[in-house]
């Protein structure tokens, strides 16, 4: 499987951001997909992931309220669409892959995923 991520860039406090991640490799309706994030100085952190049939979210409490995560089929594509940006928020956010999930789960663990994008980089200014 491979992920292709972007959409990262420079943004004010506030603003918001759209990432974008395409898979190709594997059937996309086969892979439960994540966004997971790394800060300076800091762990990954899974902050949002979407079901294989994407009727199931799951979202980090840092994010919850402000950042919404979504598929397209059509386009094997999965989106963090990201709003009210902090500039704790301000990391370099990967997407993965887990392709052993059954069609409604959610994976919520990092070692769950199998596959990584390369990651985009994402700033926020105060």
């Amino acid at each position: 499987v491979q992920l292709q991520a972007s959409g990262g860039g420079l943004v004010q406090g506030g603003g918001s951001l759209r990432l974008s991640c395409v898979a190709s490799g594997r059937t996309f309706s086969r892979l439960a997909m994540s966004w997971i994030r790394q800060a300076p100085g800091k762990e990954r952190e899974l902050v949002a992931a979407i079901s294989r049939s994407g009727s199931g979210t799951y979202y980090a409490d840092s994010v919850k309220g402000r950042f919404a995560i979504s598929r397209d089929s059509a386009k094997n594509t999965v989106y963090l669409q990201m709003n009210s940006l902090k500039p704790e928020d301000t990391a370099v956010y990967f997407c993965a892959a887990d392709v052993k999930a059954i069609l409604s789960n959610t994976p919520r663990t990092l070692d769950e995923y199998d596959y990584w994008g390369q990651g985009t980089l994402v700033t926020v200014s105060s």
